[in-house]
């Protein structure tokens, strides 16, 4: 763990591999950390990749702005490309799951000519999960209802309540190592709170809220799981139509939402064969 001083913030970053090697960044989800990718980090630095994990916007202590605003989509991006410029990556394939798989997304769009793959996890093309969202035929609607709790002010207080036992109930498979770890850096209210300002600010009458996204034109790998009860088949399946670069859809079954950690060898796998598949190198 190092930290990169990324304009007027400084954030945690986990590193591994040898300086020169091909950059891959790798974005985390809610509510957890750059620790979810301590398998996918050894597997790919073990490769030869230049590895760069941030603990993101809100998560790290020195990037952490107190406005609900300031954690809208495009700034994220924005944070992304920036430590790519930080750690001197002018190429770079992007990685993320649940929220980074979102930034992962408007990465490759906002960045295309500097983004060698890209590689979602979990969360659909923005854009399809918007129609799905908004398709009362689709269980979409339902499996985010709790969107509607997420947003509310201060709903960080009751999932810290009781030694934060509803914010532990959360990581359905993990193992207690890594959850003690999401919790210690998610365990006060400031920075739960941070956490989801990410969900506040982007999400209004469960939907997802600012422009369309638009296509994806670099070589991307989608993965989905179906045993993830927040995410339905069909938004997974409409991503192929926001992609006019190659594509590549991915289901690993019988794995609940949190990949990284439960499908740890499958994820390794399937992201080194993409990596070297498409590689500047």
């Amino acid at each position: 763990m190092t930290q990169i001083a990324v304009g007027d913030f400084t954030f945690d970053v986990r590193t591994a591999g040898p300086e020169d090697g091909e950059a891959v960044i790798l974005l985390h989800g809610f509510p957890q950390t750059s620790h979810e990718w301590r398998h996918q980090i050894r597997a790919l630095a073990g490769a030869g990749f230049r590895v760069v994990a941030p603990d993101q916007r809100g998560y790290s202590p020195g990037a952490r702005p107190a406005d609900i605003a300031d954690y809208a989509l495009p700034l994220l991006v924005r944070d992304v490309i920036d430590l790519a410029d930080a750690v001197g990556a002018e190429r770079f394939h992007i990685v993320g799951h649940d929220w980074g798989a979102v930034v992962a997304w408007g990465v490759a769009v906002a960045a295309r000519d500097r983004v060698i793959t890209a590689n979602p996890v979990s969360v659909p093309h923005p854009d399809a999960f918007a129609r799905v969202l908004n398709d009362p035929a689709s269980c979409q609607p339902e499996a985010s209802s709790y969107f509607d709790v997420f947003v509310q002010p201060d709903s960080e207080d009751a999932f810290l309540a009781d030694d934060q036992a509803l914010l532990r109930g959360i990581y359905a498979g993990i193992d207690g190592e890594a959850v003690d770890e999401y919790v210690r850096v998610l365990g006060s209210k400031q920075a739960l709170g941070a956490a989801l300002n990410w969900y506040r600010a982007n999400i209004g009458d469960r939907n997802l809220q600012g422009p369309a996204l638009g296509s994806v034109e670099v070589p991307t790998m989608f993965t989905w799981s179906d045993g993830d009860t927040a995410l339905c088949i069909d938004g997974a399946l409409l991503t192929e139509e926001y992609v006019t670069g190659p594509y590549r859809f991915e289901v690993l079954e019988g794995v609940n939402h949190w990949i990284p950690d439960l499908a740890a060898e499958a994820m390794s796998t399937l992201l080194l064969e993409h990596l070297n598949r498409y590689t500047d190198r």
